[in-house]
């Protein structure tokens, strides 16, 4: 028996849509959280975003990760802050302007540990 099946389309959950987006599921129009999004669709709303899409990048709010990653610290740095949540893009500028000490903190840990991440992988790559 070989007769060809039709290819299905290859679908994931909005959450994992939305991680790949880099967009909070929660902030996303009902739709999207309640579909199923295949990888078609994954390419286009990268490819054309729509404006629902580029309004949340640009004003959020922004999943921890993408939070952390604009504020240059670790999700570890957020949650020692006592920050749980998101944040529009606003509010992590206003951070950034008003630069508490736990930010400066959290920025210093960071960029040692990308320090030693580096050193390290020079060490391996040299053995």
């Amino acid at each position: 028996m070989s007769a060809s099946k039709a290819k299905t389309p290859q679908t994931m959950k909005p959450a994992t849509a939305a991680k790949k987006l880099g967009i909070l599921l929660s902030a996303a129009p009902a739709e999207f959280q309640d579909g199923v999004v295949s990888r078609d669709e994954l390419n286009a709303l990268q490819a054309d975003p729509p404006s629902w899409l580029t309004d949340l990048r640009r004003e959020g709010p922004h999943p921890r990760q993408l939070v952390a990653a604009k504020l240059r610290i670790s999700i570890s740095g957020l949650a020692r802050a006592g920050i749980t949540g998101p944040l529009t893009t606003a509010e992590i500028e206003t951070l950034k302007a008003e630069h508490p000490e736990w930010l400066e903190r959290e920025q210093a840990i960071q960029t040692e540990v990308r320090k030693e991440e580096l050193r390290l992988k020079q060490q391996r790559t040299k053995t």
